[in-house]
């Protein structure tokens, strides 16, 4: 039996992707002029070999304009005792990342010179691929170029529900 399909209005869309909990990501690039950070809960790895991952960003954003035009990039998968680390990334009117920084331990990835944080799963450095407009977002497939850090052990932030539950276990 085939069902009819009917258009969902964009409320109900919102819901639907709130339903879906996802990892939340710091995403840094270095700019000539600053460091700019955006969180990021819409990433995901593609392929191991050769390794790729896709972040997915507002086309409107600045970070999007500015990963438009960059080769490298960092993420970070965040530890859940860093949601307020998520919350000032992910801030409207933010200012540079290296103030949001302020008192963070941090480093700068070899590679590519974007702000890495400490204390979170893991972190890459990435080389974009492609870019890949996508309704209101940019898609970026980047290979993996470098592995900054991987944690022994930790929780990670996950976004669920515009919100950062606890994750059992």
């Amino acid at each position: 039996m085939t069902e009819r399909i009917v258009a969902a209005d964009s409320a109900r869309i919102g819901e639907v992707l709130e339903a879906f909990a996802s990892g939340v990501t710091l995403v840094t690039v270095a700019d000539g002029r600053d460091d700019i950070g955006t969180t990021v809960s819409a990433f995901c790895p593609v392929s191991l070999d050769p390794p790729l991952v896709l972040v997915s960003l507002i086309a409107a954003s600045y970070p999007a304009e500015l990963l438009g035009q960059a080769d490298l990039f960092a993420v970070t998968m965040l530890e859940a005792g860093q949601r307020m680390l998520a919350g000032r990334f992910a801030a409207s009117g933010r200012p540079g990342a290296r103030l949001l920084l302020d008192g963070v331990p941090h480093r700068r990835g070899e590679l590519s010179g974007a702000l890495i944080v400490s204390g979170g799963l893991a972190a890459v450095e990435c080389e974009i691929s492609q870019r890949v407009p996508a309704g209101d977002h940019l898609l970026l497939i980047a290979r993996v170029a470098a592995v900054a850090y991987v944690a022994p052990a930790g929780q990670p932030l996950v976004r669920f529900r515009g919100g950062y539950p606890p994750v059992a276990g």
